[in-house]
C-alpha cells in the first residue's frame, strides 16, 4: 500500500520518476504494452500499443527537438511474434527512460498525457484542474452547483502549495496555480468523494490521504465521504459560514471533525462560555452551523464537542455505534434527530437531553422498552422500526403525546399482533383519528375499530373497580350514582347522567355490560339512555330493557330527523364475565 509523503514543509527532494515495461497483451489483432510509472511510492500503470509511442515520438520531435531515431523502428512483417514483442518491450522502455531523463524539471505535456500524469501525478493533477477551471471556473461559480473534487486532487494542491515552487512552472498561463486558489475562494459548496481501495490503476489509498481545506474561505456547504478525518487539516477555518457539513465513511469520534485540534490541549471549552477550573484553550463555535451528518461513521459516544455546534437545528448520525444518547442537552436548538441504526437499548430519561426535538429516528436499535419517551411534548415524528418492541402497553408511553403525529413500528415484534394497528391507534385515544401510522393513513373503518377498543377497555376498568370493594368505597358521586337494571317487564329508571363520560349499567342476571357506541349527547336531557354512549357520529337516543340477561335495543335518530351528519348505524356489544364480545 502507498504512503502519502510528508506533509508539511520539511520532505525529502522529490524522487525521480521512472517507467517500465512491465509486458503486453494481444488485444484482437494488436499488441498492448504494459507500463508501470512510478513517483516515489505511488505506482500506477498504463496501456499503450505501439502507434501511440509512434503519435507520442512524432509530437516531440515536432515540439522539443528530440533524436527521431530514439524510438525503435517499425515492424510490419511478424509484429506480433514473440520474439519481436519482446526485443520491442526492452527498447520501449530505454526509450521511456531516456525521454523521463531528457526533462528531469517539468515533463512535456505531451509526455505527461501519455503517462497518465494528470491522474496520479501532483504537477499533473493540478496542471489539469487549473487548466479546467480557468475554462469553466467562473460558469461553475455562476450556477452555484457542488463542486467534485477528489482527496488526491487536494493533496497534490496542498503538496503542490508547499514546494514553494512558481504558480506556474510550465510556462502554460492556462495551468497556472493561481486560477485553483481564485476558485476555491469563493466556492461555496464543495464534495469531496475519495474511493474504497486502490484508486484507478495505481496503489494510491485514496482515503489515506492528508489534505489542507484551509483554502477554502466562503464555504457554506461540504460533504466529505470516504476520507480520513484525522488527515483532514483547515476545515475549522470554514467555521464562520459553514452552515451544511457532512462527513461520512470518514470518522471514528466527532472530535475528530469538530475539534480536531483538541488533541493537542489537556483542557478545553468553548468560546463564550464561563471557564471554571484550568483551562488550556478556548475554542470559537461553529456559529453558522446548523446541519450537521455525520452517519455511516465508526462514531461510539456523543461527546463533548457537541458543544461547539450551539445553533445546530439537524443531527444525523445514524449507521454508528453508539450505547448510549449524551451531551445533547447542549442543543437548545435540535428539532430533527436521527439516532437509527446504532446499539441503543435504553431511552431513559430521554427528555432531560432532548427538550424541543419533533422528529426522532430511533428505528434499528435494540430498544424494548419505550418509558424514556412520555415527556417529549413537542414530538411529531417518530420512526421506532426495526427494534425489539413487544408489549403493546409500551405504546402507552407515546399515546398521550400531544403533537404526535406520524409514527413507524414495522419489524418490531408487536406488529405480528392481530389487529396490531388498530391496537396501537387505541392507545391514542381521541387523536388516533390524527396518527399516520407506518405511512399509512387511517381508515374509518380502523377508527370504528378504534372506538370498540376504547369502548372495551373501558369497560374493564370500571368492572375492576366495582368488583374491589376498596375501590368502590373511594369511586366519584357519579359512579355510585350508576343504577342497577333489575329484571323487569317494565324500562328501568334511569338516574340522570352527569356531564361526564356515562356510567355502565350492570344487570343483575349475569353481570354483563351493554356498551352503546354513541357520541355523548350535547345536551343533558339526552343523557338518559340505557348504557354507555360514546364514539363517532350524531347524537343517537335509545331505548332498552333487560330480558334473561340481555340488553333488548331500539334506536332512533334524535329530533325523529335524519337529516345531514345522520347518525349511523346503532351497535351494541354485549360483555359477559371474561369481557368477551358475546
Amino acid at each position: 500500500m502507498a504512503t502519502a509523503r510528508t506533509f508539511g514543509p520539511e520532505r525529502e527532494a522529490e524522487p525521480a520518476k521512472e517507467a517500465r515495461v512491465l509486458g503486453s497483451e494481444l488485444v484482437d489483432t494488436y499488441t498492448v504494452y504494459i507500463i508501470q510509472v512510478t513517483d516515489g511510492s505511488h505506482e500506477w500503470t498504463v496501456k499503450h500499443r505501439y502507434s501511440d509511442f509512434h503519435d507520442l515520438h512524432e509530437k516531440l520531435v515536432a515540439e522539443r527537438k528530440i533524436d527521431k531515431n530514439l524510438l525503435p523502428p517499425k515492424k510490419i512483417i511478424g509484429k506480433n511474434s514473440r520474439s519481436l514483442v519482446e526485443k520491442r518491450e526492452k527498447d520501449l522502455e530505454v526509450y521511456l527512460q531516456k525521454l523521463l531523463a531528457a526533462f528531469p524539471g517539468v515533463t512535456p505535456r505531451v509526455l505527461a498525457h501519455f503517462l497518465h500524469f494528470h491522474f496520479y501525478e501532483i504537477n499533473g493533477i493540478t496542471a489539469a484542474l487549473a487548466e479546467e477551471l480557468f475554462e469553466k471556473g467562473e460558469q461553475l461559480l455562476g450556477a452555484g452547483e457542488v463542486f467534485a473534487i477528489g482527496p488526491l486532487q487536494l493533496y497534490a494542491v496542498t503538496e503542490q502549495l508547499q514546494q514553494g515552487k512558481p504558480t506556474c512552472a510550465s510556462g502554460d498561463a492556462k495551468t497556472d496555480l493561481g486560477h485553483i486558489l481564485d476558485f476555491t475562494c469563493r466556492l461555496k459548496y464543495l464534495k469531496v468523494s475519495g474511493t474504497e481501495g486502490p484508486f484507478g490503476t495505481s496503489n494510491i489509498q485514496e482515503q489515506l490521504l492528508p489534505f489542507d481545506l484551509s483554502i477554502f474561505k466562503s464555504l457554506h456547504q461540504v460533504e466529505i465521504s470516504h476520507c480520513d478525518a484525522k488527515h483532514i487539516r483547515g476545515l475549522v477555518a470554514s467555521k464562520p459560514t459553514l452552515a451544511t457539513l457532512s462527513v461520512r465513511f470518514s470518522a471514528t469520534s466527532m472530535k475528530e471533525v469538530l475539534v480536531p485540534e483538541a488533541s493537542e490541549f489537556d483542557e478545553w471549552e468553548p468560546e463564550g462560555t464561563a471557564l471554571e477550573g484550568p483551562v488550556t484553550a478556548v475554542i470559537p463555535t461553529w456559529q453558522a452551523l446548523t446541519t450537521l451528518d455525520l452517519s455511516h461513521n465508526s462514531i461510539s459516544e456523543i461527546d463533548e464537542s457537541v458543544k461547539l455546534i450551539p445553533k445546530i437545528e439537524f443531527l444525523d448520525l445514524s449507521h454508528n455505534g453508539l450505547l448510549v444518547v449524551d451531551n445533547l442537552q447542549h442543543l437548545y436548538n435540535l428539532v430533527h434527530l436521527d439516532l437509527s441504526y446504532n446499539k441503543l437499548s435504553s431511552l431513559e430519561g430521554l427528555h432531560t437531553k432532548l427538550g424541543n426535538i419533533k422528529t426522532l429516528n430511533l428505528a434499528g436499535n435494540l430498544l424494548e422498552s419505550l418509558s424514556g419517551l412520555h415527556k417529549l411534548y413537542s414530538l411529531v415524528n417518530l420512526d421506532l422500526r426495526d427494534n425489539r418492541i413487544e408489549q403493546m402497553e409500551e405504546v402507552r408511553s407515546i399515546g398521550s403525546l400531544p403533537c404526535l403525529e406520524h409514527v413507524s413500528l414495522l419489524n418490531n415484534p408487536l406488529s405480528i399482533i392481530p389487529d396490531y394497528r388498530t391496537k396501537v391507534l387505541a392507545q391514542f385515544g381521541e387523536r388516533a383519528s390524527e396518527v399516520c401510522l407506518d405511512d399509512t393513513v387511517t381508515t374509518e373503518k380502523e377508527l370504528d375499530t378504534v372506538e370498540v377498543l376504547k369502548a372495551i377497555q373501558k369497560a374493564k376498568e370500571v368492572k375492576s373497580k366495582l368488583s374491589n370493594p376498596e375501590k368502590r368505597g373511594g369511586e366519584d358521586s357519579r359512579l355510585s350514582a350508576a343504577p342497577c337494571i333489575r329484571p323487569s317487564s317494565s324500562p328501568p329508571t334511569v338516574a340522570p347522567a352527569s356531564a361526564s363520560l356515562p356510567q355502565p349499567i350492570l344487570s343483575n342476571q349475569g353481570n354483563r355490560v351493554c356498551i352503546l357506541l354513541l357520541v355523548e349527547p350535547h345536551s343533558p336531557a339526552w343523557a338518559s339512555w340505557l348504557g354507555w354512549g360514546w364514539g363517532r357520529g350524531t347524537s343517537t337516543s335509545f331505548q332498552g330493557q333487560t330480558q334473561g340477561g340481555l340488553c333488548l335495543l331500539q334506536a332512533g335518530p334524535r329530533g325523529g330527523t335524519r337529516g345531514r351528519g345522520a347518525w349511523p348505524d346503532a351497535s351494541c356489544c354485549l360483555l359477559g364475565e371474561d369481557s368477551r364480545l358475546l
